[in-house]
């Protein structure tokens, strides 16, 4: 079950990982070059439609197996348990308490017209691009378990 499991972790993390990625490489720099209330509309709309059931299974999902898995790898003495401890630390901390402690809140201020563009863009884009590393390290951490599983 502990593999199964750290697979489902390992995926999530990549799928958010790669999520945050393409924002802080693409969407973001583009969005920065538009006008900055074009800019605010665009990414009004996309925070809108990112809550969606797909989004939120993966986002959520991959929370709910990190709160899980950790316990269940030490309980169950699983080989690279260590590994899972980590890499599901590096997502809740990295992705989901970031996530609702900094970029939530912002997207929260740049809809109701309280976080002006440019302050929503220079506190956003640091934590968004942590989001993306701390995805990517739990990906590793993840695969350096199932590795150490066989």
């Amino acid at each position: 079950m502990t593999k199964i499991l750290t697979v489902g972790a390992l995926l999530g993390s990549a799928l958010m990982g790669g999520l945050f990625f393409a924002f802080g490489t693409a969407v973001m720099s583009s969005l920065q070059r538009l006008p900055a209330g074009q800019g605010a509309a665009a990414m009004n709309l996309i925070n809108v439609r990112i809550q969606n059931p797909l989004f939120l299974l993966v986002f959520c999902g991959t929370a709910l197996i990190c709160l899980a898995l950790p316990v269940l790898a030490l309980v169950q003495d699983t080989p690279g348990k260590w590994w899972i401890v980590a890499g599901s630390a590096l997502y809740l901390i990295g992705v989901i308490v970031l996530s609702f402690a900094i970029n939530i809140p912002l997207n929260d201020g740049l809809a109701a017209g309280t976080t002006d563009w440019t302050t929503y863009l220079a506190r956003w884009n640091p934590a968004n691009n942590v989001r993306g590393v701390a995805g990517a390290l739990g990906v590793v951490a993840f695969a350096v378990a199932l590795i150490g599983a066989e």
